[in-house]
């Protein structure tokens, strides 16, 4: 369990809320903030007061009252910000804590966070309070259901213990901040079939409006008293005048005002009571639900120069709307909630199973922390789920704009939680890419653009992107079975390949077929490369190779014949001239400037607001050098295309034996403690932390002006080699490295929920699912309906994994004595099942009765398919 105390828990914020619908933020010391529930990011937003507090009575006499708080460990004097877009109220430097932050109120001494996401669990303790206060909080995850982990909910389930010797009476109170509308808000209790509420709604714009929004706050406790309205003053009168009511009497007195608030916004709390014997357990439900159903375009098309500008509301009526997804699915904001309470055992129980299955894994503790938090961003808005139910991401999230958009291929590329969890999901988005981005060139648009009918992303195709798609399409299609859906993806698949040599493609990948990409080539460091080199040729060959095994399966053996050749071209050269006997490198003499003559007469589109032709962009007269070049140097990514063959069981892209060599090399150069490195590019770790920098240049021959972002550590990229290590044995690096990046995001420093990069919450951290498939070892062929596992740690003795594709998950324990597949959830039709098989079997037993099989190598075949379903195991003794 990851546990956090005292200083670290200061940069803590844990989200709460569904798959594209936005989310608010648990702090380490149980504060709410990051309120990005109004379909944007929000990075520091408070919502007012909105809290939880507690208090104590014994015999109608007040014994105690506190906010359900720890210690603020914000800064003492304030925090300095500048005036953004959409937030009106600041605190400063120079004034203290905001008021907002209730810094100044009666709260714990303590406060012990366990975070194991999907679920916060927060303990508060304090020496003279009589009580033990615990609270478990999440939204429900559910791999398989996309829908029911994307409700626009945060669940709060509270534990109450009486440590005196006395009958006490308690009462825990939850207050909502109703800051919809200036000065047209509506707050108003509702009680129905035992469920209880406060709606808090506005007047001012009309549910077609993008800044229409609901919030509600219930609880299913018997009883329960509530003010709709706190008492409106001027000053610090109305939380005043709350703390005033809340100790003074056992029940609110409800309080309502029939006119609108000319100034500020109302305050609403619903308050349960409850009275515990000694030593007495009770739990108390809260759920706070949101409801903000139209979103819109709110940031300005990019423009041919990449400049991004904002819109204000006033604008909006020039952009196309769309209605979030759970917007299709419930009219309002209490819909949501009673859904959930309707169906809160169920929720509850499976999001349980989840979290308890995948933190079982036998993993090393910081491979585990990785895995777990990086689903976080799925519950960011870094993600949206569109009115389709089709899934469109930033890259992540900036104060209060995403960062990034367009579901950026070459960035979502390195994702593989989604795909294994959320297969569904995951395929929205291929379906997307090829219904908007696919050029009639076979050249793939990078960056999807909302509206799909307005002007799309024009830059030029990027190499990474582009043959990541066609690996993912295969993977995709592995994790489903769909043959369909495959043949449907065909035309783009090898669309997309032939851009390669096309007389279209003006930047010349690869115009003779030589299975190597030499021409101009963009990619997710945002320049370009000219040249071989191992890092987008190997993707090139991963796609040949993966686009080969699909013709086949289709019945397109002249495809197969072709892209088969011109795999087998490249990967001998890839292997015999890009090796330079320790590592794979760039093939560039970058003093030559006549290798940018073919790209002369090309307009440029720049990141940087510039236009001009290839020569001011990539020569320096000064340095007389091609700029933004790998050359010599030891590139992070220089066989990550082994990698995705590896994800997807290609086989050999790159000679085994120098993958090894080359993961050394990378862990021994690039792998370095931050005290003494040279970094003039953004700063994601520093002093005494590690990380793996992108590129080093441990040989003679390092550019003057190199590769943008060499000198950082991305923990995307890193836990994509990490991940690589493990697969080829190379545990205790890949070990190290995770814990690296880990002890960087140690609550203290930063947030262990919040991997960032190009903004928060940024989606490439989810590579991190990809260390959970090198420990298992997980193998997955749904259209022959086989799977299997081949642990990463030959030497434990006992192994146990959770493993998933979406649709079924559950977990596989393997022992000396036997091998067992269990389903957790959903069904699977099986004909295979392999695993590291070194005694003679015995039985094998499915669902309780033994069933016929074969053994081949260590693959077994079933005389007729398995069919399993949730709690069903298949047991393979020996």
């Amino acid at each position: 369990m990851s546990r956090y105390q005292k200083q670290k828990t200061r940069e803590i914020s844990f989200p709460l809320g569904g798959i594209g619908s936005g989310c608010i933020g648990l702090a380490g010391n149980g504060q709410l903030i990051d309120w990005e529930i109004f379909n944007h990011p929000d990075k520091g937003k408070y919502n007012g007061y909105s809290h939880f507090a507690i208090k104590v009575e014994k015999e109608g006499e007040l014994v105690d009252a506190r906010v359900l708080h720890g210690d603020y460990l914000g800064a003492l004097s304030g925090i300095s910000r500048t005036d953004d877009r959409l937030r009106k109220k600041h605190s400063g430097f120079g004034v203290g804590p905001d008021c907002e932050t209730l810094a100044g109120m009666p709260h714990f001494a303590d406060t012990t966070f366990d975070g194991e996401f999907p679920q916060a669990q927060i303990r508060f303790s304090d020496p003279s309070f009589p009580g033990d206060v615990q609270l478990l909080a999440f939204n429900p995850f559910i791999p398989g259901n996309e829908d029911d982990s994307s409700l626009p909910v945060a669940w709060f389930e509270w534990e109450i213990t009486n440590t005196s010797y006395a009958r006490l009476d308690y009462t825990l109170c939850l207050s909502l901040h109703n800051g919809l509308a200036h000065g047209q808000t509506h707050n108003g209790y509702q009680q129905h079939d035992g469920l209880h509420s406060i709606n808090l709604s506005q007047s001012r714009w009309p549910e077609n409006d993008p800044r229409y929004a609901e919030l509600v706050m219930a609880t299913d406790t018997p009883e329960v008293s509530y003010q709709e309205y706190w008492y409106r003053g001027s000053w610090f009168d109305s939380l005043s005048l709350f703390w005033h009511d809340f100790c003074s009497s056992h029940h609110f007195t409800n309080r309502t005002y029939h006119q609108p608030q000319a100034t500020g916004q109302d305050c609403s709390s619903l308050a349960a009571h409850l009275s515990l014997d000694p030593g007495e357990v009770r739990q108390v439900r809260f759920i706070i639900g949101w409801y903000a159903p139209v979103n819109y375009n709110y940031w300005r098309r990019w423009s041919d120069h990449e400049t991004l500008e904002l819109l204000h509301y006033s604008d909006y009526q020039q952009q196309t709307t769309w209605r979030n997804y759970y917007a299709t699915q419930f009219s309002d904001a209490l819909s949501v909630v009673k859904y959930t309470f309707d169906q809160a055992e169920r929720l509850l129980s499976q999001t349980q199973r989840f979290q308890q299955a995948l933190h079982s894994s036998s993993v090393p503790a910081s491979a585990m922390d990785a895995i777990a938090a990086n689903l976080s961003v799925l519950k960011s808005p870094t993600c949206l789920r569109l009115e389709d139910g089709s899934l469109y991401g930033w890259e992540g999230s900036l104060n209060d704009i995403g960062a990034c958009e367009g579901s950026c291929i070459h960035v979502w590329n390195y994702v593989q939680s989604l795909p294994f969890l959320f297969p569904r999901l995951e395929r929205s988005m291929r379906d997307l890419n090829q219904r908007y981005n696919l050029r009639d060139s076979g050249s793939l648009r990078f960056r999807l653009m909302i509206p799909f009918d307005n002007k799309p992303f024009d830059f030029r195709a990027c190499a990474d992107g582009q043959f990541g798609e066609i690996i993912n399409i295969y993977r995709d299609w592995l994790i489903c079975g769909d043959h369909q859906w495959l043949r449907q993806k065909f035309p783009a698949i090898k669309s997309m390949l032939a851009f390669a040599w096309s007389d279209e493609n003006e930047d010349r990948w690869d115009p003779t077929q030589s299975g190597i990409l030499t021409g101009r080539q963009h990619h997710t460091l945002d320049m370009e490369l000219f040249g071989a080199n191992p890092w987008l040729s190997g993707l090139y060959l991963a796609a040949l190779k993966a686009a080969a095994v699909i013709a086949t399966e289709l019945g397109y053996e002249e495809e197969a014949d072709l892209w088969s050749t011109i795999f087998k071209r490249g990967q001998d050269y890839l292997n015999h001239h890009l090796f330079n006997g320790e590592y794979y490198q760039h093939k560039i003499d970058i003093s030559d400037r006549s290798l940018l003559a073919p790209y002369c007469q090309q307009n440029e589109l720049s990141w940087n607001n510039d236009t001009g032709n290839v020569y001011d962009f990539y020569w320096s007269d000064e340095q007389q050098e091609i700029k933004y070049q790998i050359g010599d140097g030891c590139h992070i990514d220089q066989v990550m295309g082994q990698w995705f063959a590896d994800l997807c069981q290609l086989g050999d892209i790159f000679a085994p034996e120098k993958v090894r060599s080359a993961l050394a090399s990378i862990y021994r150069h690039n792998f370095l403690t931050r005290r003494n490195h040279i970094n003039p590019c953004r700063i994601f770790s520093l002093n005494d932390e590690q990380g793996v920098s992108i590129c080093s240049w441990p040989k003679a021959g390092k550019p003057r002006i190199p590769l943008p972002y060499a000198q950082e550590t991305m923990t995307g990229f890193e836990y994509q080699v990490a991940a690589q290590m493990i697969s080829c044995g190379m545990l205790a690096e890949g070990d190290a490295i995770t814990s690296a990046i880990r002890q960087r995001f140690d609550g203290e420093k930063r947030n262990p929920w919040n991997e960032f990069e190009c903004g928060s919450n940024y989606a490439r951290s989810m590579a991190s699912y990809g260390l959970l498939l090198a420990w298992s070892g997980f193998r997955y062929d749904m259209p022959r309906k086989a799977i299997g596992f081949f642990p990463a740690n030959s030497a434990l003795q006992q192994h146990h994994y959770f493993w998933s594709l979406g649709t079924a998950w559950g977990t596989v324990s393997i022992t000396p004595e036997s091998c067992e597949l269990r389903l957790l959830y959903g069904e699977i039709e099986l004909n295979h099942f392999a695993f590291p098989q070194t005694a003679r079997i015995t039985a094998v037993i499915a669902a309780q009765e033994d069933c016929g099989w074969s053994l081949s190598g260590n693959e077994l075949s079933f005389e007729k398919p398995l069919c399993l379903t949730a709690e069903q195991f298949l047991t393979v003794k020996y």
